[in-house]
């Protein structure tokens, strides 16, 4: 049990205020940069007639692109 007066060390991430710090700066380049590298390579994939990024994998290319998509928008739940 921990003491009242107690002085405890801030959670990662948080100031002595219990605020969240802020995100590094290159947080949001990288967060947007994955939503928009999807959206490039599905419209890639449905332009180039399955040709391109990667023939081999046919209609999975779409997958791929809405799974770097994904990554991005996953980031959006720890933007501050």
């Amino acid at each position: 049990m921990a003491r009242p007066n107690a002085r405890t060390q801030p959670e990662s991430g948080e100031t002595r205020s219990g605020e969240r710090a802020p995100n590094p700066v290159w947080f949001k380049p990288i967060m947007f940069g994955f939503m928009l590298v999807g959206l490039i390579w599905i419209i890639v994939f449905y332009l180039s007639q399955t040709q391109w990024p990667i023939p081999a994998l046919g209609s999975w290319n779409i997958l791929v692109g809405f799974g770097i998509m994904f990554i991005g928008f996953l980031m959006t739940t720890r933007w501050r």
